[in-house]
């Protein structure tokens, strides 16, 4: 069995099931939301359950190098360094995918078919980091753990963090 981190406590038995709640057994890459969550030296119970589970079932999850740099950088705004240690640390221990050239052309296509229909996920001129973590995601056939299913789910399998469960 992994475990990630002393601090993080013990995992509860109680599995609550709610609606939406979704079982996968491909591999799973966290958003920045749910991985700053995670790297935060003060995690909050209920993401940490969650992701204690997914360690325990042999689940691949997945740091995506956009996700770290969404996560880093605030991190390194804000000081804190305990944190971006855990982060390093999270990419030691899971698996980390980084970016390629053929990443970054898919997810140019995702950037123009999204605004040919009217239905761009940032900025015209933002790095539209969505767009980029969808297409990381589709490069090993990959579910997004996410807070932000609105615009990712447009792109890939993308669910509420802690409406997946290991199958």
């Amino acid at each position: 069995m992994k475990r990630f981190g002393q601090e993080l406590g013990a995992p509860s038995k109680k599995t609550v099931l709610r609606t939406g709640v979704v079982s996968v057994n491909r591999p799973i890459i966290l958003d920045a939301g749910p991985l700053g969550r995670i790297a935060h030296p003060r995690p909050n119970r209920p993401i940490v359950e969650w992701f204690q589970r997914l360690l325990d079932s042999d689940i691949d999850l997945v740091v995506a190098e956009i996700a770290d740099y969404e996560v880093r950088r605030n991190l390194i705004l804000e000081g804190l360094v305990k944190s971006v240690a855990r982060l390093d640390d999270l990419k030691q221990a899971l698996t980390y995918l980084p970016l390629t050239t053929e990443i970054m052309l898919k997810a140019a296509e995702l950037w123009a078919e999204a605004r040919k229909a009217g239905t761009p996920t940032a900025d015209p001129s933002a790095l539209d980091c969505d767009v980029i973590l969808a297409a990381q995601a589709l490069s090993i056939d990959a579910v997004i753990a996410t807070e932000n299913i609105g615009h990712l789910s447009r792109f890939v399998d993308a669910y509420l963090w802690k409406d997946i469960l290991p199958s």
